[in-house]
């Protein structure tokens, strides 16, 4: 499977060798391109059979994020890319580690309408990404809200404002 266009969007604007955190990455669509483009790849998820799949020159971290301590703290990574997952109690925290660039691009309400997910857990509420953005005093360069391929998604490219410090 192909890296998300929008990813492809906006990584050349990434600095070389970027340390970069992919969170829930699957078998690592996004994590094998970036290993093969040099950045410096932490890739995260839950399944381990998944993750075994990723480049292994990503540091790869099998993690339940949903459940337990926050297993990241304290960590900054240049960017945060986050592609099909939502978990809001951890949003916070993943903010936090955003040292300056900010990919997240999921499902949106609406999604319910044209397959899985349904559940409204999992689904972004009209402009819940700029909120969480302007929350996190990151400031929006990019954002699209609407179908794309058949699903309902929202995603956003923020970055952290110059002296802005992780909240």
């Amino acid at each position: 499977m192909h890296p998300s266009p929008w990813l492809l969007r906006f990584a050349p604007l990434l600095p070389p060798q970027a340390r970069v955190l992919d969170l829930a990455c699957g078998a690592g669509r996004h994590a094998n391109w970036l290993c093969q483009k040099g950045f410096s790849v932490t890739a995260v998820d839950r399944d381990g059979a998944s993750l075994a799949q990723v480049d292994p020159r990503a540091e790869r971290l099998e993690l339940d994020l949903e459940a337990g301590p926050w297993p990241l703290g304290g960590r900054r990574f240049d960017a945060v890319l986050v592609t099909n997952y939502l978990w809001r109690p951890r949003l916070p925290e993943l903010l936090a580690c955003v040292g300056d660039w900010y990919l997240h691009e999921t499902f949106a309400l609406g999604q319910e309408q044209l397959g899985r997910p349904r559940n409204p857990d999992f689904l972004l509420r009209p402009g819940e990404l700029i909120e969480v953005c302007h929350a996190a005093q990151l400031h929006v360069l990019a954002y699209e809200d609407g179908v794309v391929n058949g699903a309902r998604i929202q995603r956003i490219a923020a970055r952290r404002q110059p002296g802005a410090l992780p909240l």
